[in-house]
């Protein structure tokens, strides 16, 4: 299982972004299922929808629909982000990164994400791998 961040996802769906292709490529060679914590969910479909516009939103919800995508709730990562923003307030970890994290730990601790400067410091205390 991959969990993936917004700045991936945007890429994802922008196929002129320099990005793309090494995102893409890490999904065509992996079966999933992949996840985006839902907690950061209206996030990513904002992003989406403001900088590549409302085609690609219908796709983001037709990749949920097909379950190939799952949205996970996180109930119980509240105390582990919570944990993670007050450890790292110095870079500082936002409440999103540390969703993306704490759902990752849970699911196999692969992250597709652009943003190596704040997952690379916290794979280093983490059990997280980052892609691509």
């Amino acid at each position: 299982m991959i969990t993936i961040d917004t700045p991936a996802l945007v890429v994802l769906f922008n196929t002129r972004d320099p990005d793309h292709q090494r995102v893409a490529h890490v999904l065509e060679t992996d079966s999933g299922p992949y996840v985006i914590p839902a907690l950061i969910m209206a996030e990513m479909a904002y992003v989406v929808d403001h900088r590549l516009g409302h085609a690609s939103v219908i796709r983001l919800l037709d990749n949920l629909l097909s379950a190939r995508v799952m949205l996970y709730c996180g109930d119980k990562d509240t105390e582990r982000i919570r944990n993670l923003v007050e450890r790292y307030a110095d870079m500082p970890l936002g409440f999103a990164d540390a969703a993306v994290i704490a759902c990752a730990e849970r699911h196999g601790g692969r992250v597709l994400t652009l943003d190596h400067r704040h997952f690379g410091v916290v794979a280093r205390d983490a059990a997280i791998t980052i892609l691509p």
